[in-house]
């Protein structure tokens, strides 16, 4: 096998991971089984082969669940602060190691240093929500109409959650369900991307060490690994009330189909084609700022990238120009220096889809303003290197209604009122993020309220991507219609239960029904 990278001390990161050049990537904790197939996975920064991870066997997989059932009848009966106490420690442990993580994950995916740190503050910040949380699953109290008898709701854990996780966010996002779960009294088995497996090992050895460093049973926090054959096993597996599943609408739709099927539940965090609208009223400084970063940001693989700039006629060329000018001070490279604002796709695939829709935009009769491009030469040998592009289109162009992971802006006139913008900002088939820049109440207000965006998430003078841990996360239509992280996510994960107590000596039967014995 090659070499492991030695880019920037990746060694030493993945020493402080306890990771190695060959990896087990199936495990019930500190039970690693041996595993078949090997992934590599290779940098898309320089091209470097980080690591292999061994694939999940049927076999072990059928194993791991025996585990995993097994500690959740344990694990649920731990009352709920208790619990949110082994997460509080997980989430310490995350505080220490935060910095090898964090590198990690730029190096594996492509995202920025700064953005790795980032994603794992997100982990932390999950944990410190999820700690208060587990003090606070509360239920509802109602009156019952029948005379001495009470009445109440309770929540109670559901079992295995199955998590399935996109490339993107190859850890905040197993931590947004993982973290929800385990202080509901759930256990987790997680399928990491295949294109990200060693953040996944490098997560599971982290929580392993705090559950038996609690003297917990293995099983609690399991990881798989594979393609989407492996994700089969859960998606088909009646033992598994909840898939929560990141990643395209495509997949999305497979796994709802799937799950569906056996009545399972799914909690689906799909596709995004999301938009800035940009009124006469509007601040231009903060426009471009959100509008640059939201397109260009992780290289325009974030769900909640900024795909459509909607902007009016009085303001168009204005906008447009500014925001080409700042497209022209962008530096590209390596995103472990933090002097680039833009790093590289994901992998070769990726780059292919990227040039295969600069080419249909202008088949369709758009406009290129900012070419694209592959970067070869000294600093992109990986081949994963791209320009960020901008090109005027037409609402109604398929490729503008499709979600296409790369950073590719359209830019978008609208005349009239925000309800012509708000049109063509809703009519798309994703509904995850939006955004309105402007100075007027009204419209402000209009675009929040009933009649206004579609979206899942719905900004004034922010950008579309980044969310914070207290909201919940998530969008309508063909981007699922699940829910993670804050507000009251935690539901999902839980089963929900009316209790009705009798503490009088009689039994009155509904609607004065006499059974007299």
């Amino acid at each position: 096998m090659s070499t492991v990278a030695i880019s920037f001390g990746i060694e030493e990161v993945l020493k402080q991971l306890g990771i190695e050049a060959v990896n087990k990537g199936t495990s019930t904790g500190n039970n690693w089984f041996p595993g078949g197939v090997e992934i590599d996975s290779y940098s898309p920064v320089d091209g470097q082969l980080i690591g292999k991870v061994t694939t999940t066997s049927k076999e072990e997989y059928e194993q791991l669940m025996s585990t995993a059932l097994s500690a959740f009848k344990s694990w649920r009966v731990i009352p709920a602060p208790q619990r949110g106490e082994v997460v509080r420690q997980f989430g310490e442990e995350l505080r220490r190691l935060k910095e090898p993580l964090g590198k990690l994950v730029s190096y594996e995916m492509g995202k920025s240093y700064q953005e790795g740190l980032g994603e794992v503050q997100e982990m932390i910040d999950i944990c410190d929500f999820a700690v208060g949380l587990s003090r606070q699953l509360h239920g509802l109290t109602m009156h019952s109409e029948r005379p001495g008898h009470r009445m109440y709701e309770q929540y109670h854990p559901l079992g295995v959650v199955g998590i399935i996780s996109a490339f993107n966010f190859p850890v905040a996002v197993w931590a947004w369900n993982t973290a929800l779960a385990w202080i509901c009294g759930d256990v987790c088995v997680w399928k990491p991307s295949e294109k990200a497996p060693m953040c996944g090992v490098a997560c599971q050895k982290i929580a392993a060490k705090v559950f038996a460093d609690n003297n917990l049973p293995e099983g609690i926090s399991c990881l798989i690994n594979g393609d989407y054959n492996v994700g089969e096993y859960m998606t088909k597996d009646k033992r598994i009330p909840l898939i929560s599943a990141t990643g395209s609408t495509r997949m999305g739709k497979i796994v709802g189909r799937t799950v569906g099927e056996r009545l399972g539940r799914s909690l689906l965090e799909l596709g995004g084609n999301n938009a800035i609208i940009v009124t006469p009223d509007a601040d231009i400084k903060m426009t471009v700022i959100g509008a640059v970063f939201g397109a260009v940001g992780t290289a325009g693989q974030r769900c909640t990238s900024t795909r459509r700039l909607i902007i009016h006629e009085s303001v168009y060329d204005k906008v447009k120009d500014a925001v080409v000018t700042a497209y022209g001070q962008l530096r590209i490279g390596n995103p472990l220096d933090e002097n680039n604002h833009v790093g590289p796709l994901i992998d070769k695939e990726a780059v292919v889809m990227y040039n295969t829709a600069l080419e249909k935009v202008v088949a369709e009769g758009g406009t290129i303003v900012v070419e694209g491009g592959v970067l070869t030469g000294e600093g992109y040998e990986s081949g994963c290197y791209v320009k960020p592009a901008i090109a005027e289109a037409n609402n109604s162009f398929e490729i503008v209604q499709h979600e296409t992971f790369a950073p590719i802006l359209y830019l978008l006139k609208y005349s009239g009122s925000v309800e012509d913008a708000l049109d063509i900002q809703n009519g798309v088939v994703q509904g995850l993020s939006s955004a309105i820049m402007t100075n007027n109440l009204r419209e402000a207000e209009r675009f929040l309220s009933v009649a206004g965006s579609d979206c899942g998430i719905a900004n004034v003078n922010i950008g579309t991507s980044g969310a914070e841990i207290g909201g919940a996360f998530g969008g309508e239509k063909e981007t699922g219609g699940g829910r993670e992280s804050g507000s009251d996510a935690w539901k999902v994960y839980m089963r929900r239960q009316t209790n009705t107590i009798n503490y009088t000596t009689e039994l009155p039967l509904a609607q004065g029904i006499k059974f007299d014995l």
